[in-house]
Parts: C-alpha cells; sequence; structure tokens
C-alpha cells in the first residue's frame, strides 16, 4: 500500500488561503480527489517560460515564471519545496513552493560553472545536489547547496567524467547515481558538442557524503558516441538509462539499457521498427514500480514505448508527436507533447494549444 507523502486536504490548507480562493471550484475539487500532482516546465508560445502544477487530468492549478527555459524538476517531501533547473548551459535554478504559498528563490551558477538541468535533495531535505559543468576545464562536478541556508552553495566534488546531465539519489540514501553523457561543451560555444570524435560516457556511482567514486561503468569503445542522459529505478533497484546517439544517422545503436551495482551495463535489444523510430534520441525514462513498467519517450521520434521491466519485453509502442515528459500514474504513464497535449494511461488526452511542454514531468504524491 502506497504510504501518502502528505494528506490532500493537509496540502489545501498549506496552500494559504489567497491560493485557494482564487483556485476555480472545479480545480479545487480536482486537487481533493487526485492522487498525485505532477511538475513539469513549458514554454508559452508567446515565448515566456515557467513551471506549471497539473492534476492527472491534465488542469493547471499553479504556474510560477522562469526567466529562460526549463528543464527537470526535484522535489523534497520534507519542506515541500521543488527545484526546477535550467536547460543546460543555464545559470538558474527556482526553488519553489508548489502550493503557491510562498515566493519562489532563484539561485544562480557560480562564476565557472553552468547547470545542467538536474538534481536531488539528500533525504532529510537538507541538501540538494546538482550536475555542473566546470567548463574550463571540461570536467563534470556536482554542486552541493545547504537547503536550509536559501541554497547556499557549500561544495562540489566530481562526477569523474564529461557532461554529466541527470542525477538521482538511490534508496540507500547515500549513494547518487550519475549519466556522464561524454560531451564537452562551454558557453562561449553556446550548445555546440566540442568532442564528438572523443567521446567517452560513462555511468558513475559516488558517495555523497565523500564524494568518492564507487563505480564507474564506460560503454564498449564501438558505442563511444551514445550519449548516456537520463535514468529511472524499478522496483527491483535497476537503474534503467536512455541514450542520445551522436554519431552517423545511419547507425543503429541500441539506446536503451540497464545498470546494476557490482556489475557491467547492459543495453536492451529491440525489434528494428522500434529502435529506428527513435530516430537515435531518448529524451525521458521512467519507471512505475506499481505495475512493473519502465517507459521512453522519443521527441525526435514521435515515439513513447512502454517496457516490462522483469522480462524486457516491449508491451506497448505508441506514436504520439513531440512526447517526452514521463511520470508514472495508475498502471502506466502521463505524457506530454510539445504540442500542448497531456495523455493519461487510459487515453484520455488534454489539451492547451497555448502550451509547449518541456522534456520532463515530476510525480508529487498526495
Amino acid at each position: 500500500m502506497r504510504t501518502p507523502l502528505f494528506d490532500r486536504r493537509d496540502f489545501i490548507k498549506a496552500a494559504g488561503s489567497a491560493f485557494v480562493l482564487a483556485m476555480a471550484p472545479s480545480s479545487r475539487a480536482a486537487t481533493l480527489e487526485a492522487d498525485a500532482l505532477f511538475a513539469t516546465a513549458y514554454q508559452m508560445r508567446d515565448g515566456s517560460y515557467g513551471v506549471a502544477m497539473l492534476t492527472e487530468a491534465g488542469k493547471v492549478l499553479h504556474s510560477v515564471a522562469l526567466p529562460d527555459r526549463g528543464h527537470d524538476i526535484t522535489f523534497d517531501p520534507v519542506t515541500r519545496r521543488s527545484v526546477v533547473f535550467a536547460r543546460q548551459p543555464g545559470t538558474f535554478m527556482v526553488i519553489f513552493d508548489h502550493s503557491g504559498g510562498q515566493p519562489p528563490l532563484t539561485v544562480n551558477s557560480i562564476a565557472g560553472r553552468h547547470y545542467y538541468g538536474h538534481g536531488a535533495f539528500s533525504q532529510d531535505g537538507a541538501l540538494l545536489y546538482v550536475t555542473e559543468n566546470d567548463f574550463d576545464n571540461a570536467a563534470g562536478m556536482v554542486g552541493v547547496y545547504d537547503a536550509r541556508d536559501r541554497f547556499a552553495r557549500i561544495g562540489e566534488f566530481p562526477t569523474h567524467g564529461v557532461g554529466p546531465h541527470e542525477l538521482i539519489l538511490l534508496d540507500d540514501g547515500r549513494t547518487l547515481a550519475v549519466c556522464n553523457g561524454g560531451i564537452e561543451t562551454h558557453p562561449d560555444f553556446g550548445r555546440a558538442k566540442l568532442n564528438i570524435p572523443t567521446m567517452k560516457p560513462s555511468f558513475a556511482l559516488l558517495d555523497r557524503a565523500t564524494g568518492d567514486l564507487l563505480e564507474k561503468h564506460e560503454l564498449p569503445a564501438t558505442l563511444h558516441q551514445l550519449s548516456i542522459r537520463h535514468m529511472a529505478v524499478d522496483a527491483s533497484g535497476t537503474i534503467w538509462f536512455g541514450c542520445q546517439h551522436e554519431g552517423p544517422a545511419t547507425e543503429r545503436p541500441l539506446l536503451v539499457g540497464r545498470a546494476v551495482r557490482g556489475k557491467d551495463l547492459t543495453m536492451l535489444d529491440m525489434p528494428e521498427e522500434v529502435l529506428g523510430g527513435f530516430r537515435n534520441y531518448i529524451g525521458s525514462v521512467a519507471a512505475n514500480p506499481r505495475s512493473g513498467l519502465v517507459a521512453v519517450s522519443s521527441p525526435q521520434g514521435n515515439a513513447m514505448v512502454t517496457i516490462d521491466a522483469a522480462s524486457g519485453r516491449i508491451v506497448a509502442n505508441r506514436s504520439l508527436v513531440e512526447v517526452c515528459g514521463l511520470a508514472p500514474d495508475g498502471d502506466g504513464f502521463l505524457a506530454t507533447t510539445g504540442a500542448g497535449e497531456i495523455i493519461a494511461p487510459t487515453g484520455q488526452e488534454a489539451r492547451d494549444p497555448d502550451y509547449v511542454w518541456d522534456n520532463h514531468m515530476l510525480r508529487i504524491d498526495m
């Protein structure tokens, strides 16, 4: 039985009277009845940016403006705050109360660093760990921020790779898993990829308390242009990761893999028609422990594929234009698209053409 992180009525109470009164009756009712809320960054058709809190039915309950394009979001259940990170090579993160009860706080990266769009809280909510680029030295770093002191930056340690992207905290509360994408960038050159011929992507496990490298795994040399980017953990503790191929478009490397502590990385074999549909690009990875499923998306290939985590068998392959954001919902996944669509596991769709939903979506249990 799932243990709620907070009672839905406590959520309304915590939101503050002004926020509650501002909600339409239908929104208030939707929140009270919801099992979860979902957070995702977006771009409006007028060019403005923000992050939104959504119901399972796709209703926007609350939004926070952003200075530029956002990427991923992480949530601290202790303080009930969320953090949205700028898309790389962005230099801001915005901490916000998802209920709208407190004003947002913007924290900027220090000189010589930029963010990669991902981070994770410690289990007690005291520290925030963020993937960063030491761009003058082409070195991946984890920045450490004190969440109890207005997110002051208090330290850093290396990711032991280049171009770190997603970072997650494993269930032991101490181990950080990091995808080192292997791509060197520098803000002087925008988002240009500076080392494609010599890429060395890797998957690393780090001790968050000491910064020590616990394990590091690289893909075979023949796959050195397969950038490891995003990941999710299934019910067994297996870490699923998705890749983006930087080599010739005519090549068709496997794009989804699995990492288990103490073992080499393995790539999931897929039928050619499924693999080809990704167009060499996995945008998001999500796991649903309740149903034992994993989902991956490709906005480049307009594809969303669902996989049985135990067997590795593909159980669904759906075509959705510019699909990317994924989050577990019920026995399946909620998905968002760049066309403003929010698609429930039941197939029910909500659409607002004013929104371009961004790459990732976070589920927050009620």
